[in-house]
């Protein structure tokens, strides 16, 4: 099924984000291939790992690679929806793939970040790198969860993120390779592990709402 260049959820209209458009153009000669979207998800799950353990070290060159693979792993991460969307593989196995992948790598990079942080022989601040991609990384887990539910409750459009001129919150992750290059990674998971927690209470708030707005549905 094709998706336009604007979507519209209950009367507002929300531009499709750049490198979703981009995905859709780069998987749109697989419309009738073997490959499925189940596929494309392994293939970001694969790479989304191979940051994570290239982040563990906690050397520059390393952590540059990382960054550039993570990337690779967000942007790979669009390749699977919009092939579902242009072949009609959909699925609600695949769905859950998606989103369970999605959790993994998130939370798996950023404890990663706390396991290579930790190498440091110093660190400006009392509490260990680890516990801070802890922090960072179950919070984003719980934001995963909690968008999924509101999802099953709301459908697609009450769990859009915020998106702005095309870009949506989670493409912030695009910049790490400049957080890497400048040797910031420490900042940028202290940084995490302030902001996850905060944006998972706006989440739990956002759930909170979808399950009012349900029960009187529920109820007639």
């Amino acid at each position: 099924m094709s998706t336009p260049d604007h979507l519209s959820y209950s009367g507002s209209v929300v531009q499709r984000p750049w490198d979703a458009r981009l995905a859709r153009s780069l998987v749109a000669p697989l419309k009738d291939s073997w490959v499925t979207p189940n596929h494309l998800t392994t293939v970001r799950l694969g790479v989304g790992l191979a940051a994570s353990a290239a982040f563990l070290p906690g050397t520059y060159g390393w952590s540059n690679l990382a960054a550039l693979l993570l990337v690779l792993s967000n942007f790979l991460d669009h390749t699977d929806g919009e092939l579902a969307r242009l072949s009609g593989k959909s699925s609600r196995i695949g769905h859950v793939y998606d989103l369970a992948s999605d959790a993994a790598v998130t939370i798996l990079v950023f404890i990663a970040m706390g396991v290579g942080a930790a190498t440091a022989p110093e660190s400006w601040l009392p509490v260990p790198p680890l516990a801070l991609g802890l922090v960072a990384g179950f919070a984003i887990a719980l934001i995963f969860f909690l968008r999924m539910r509101i999802e099953d409750l709301a459908g697609k459009a009450g769990s859009q993120q915020a998106a702005l001129g095309g870009f949506e919150t989670e493409d912030v992750l695009y910049l790490l390779p400049l957080v890497t290059l400048s040797n910031a990674v420490m900042p940028f998971l202290t940084a995490a592990a302030a902001c996850a927690p905060l944006f998972a209470l706006w989440v739990v708030l956002d759930y909170r709402r979808a399950l009012r707005q349900r029960t009187p549905q529920a109820a007639r």
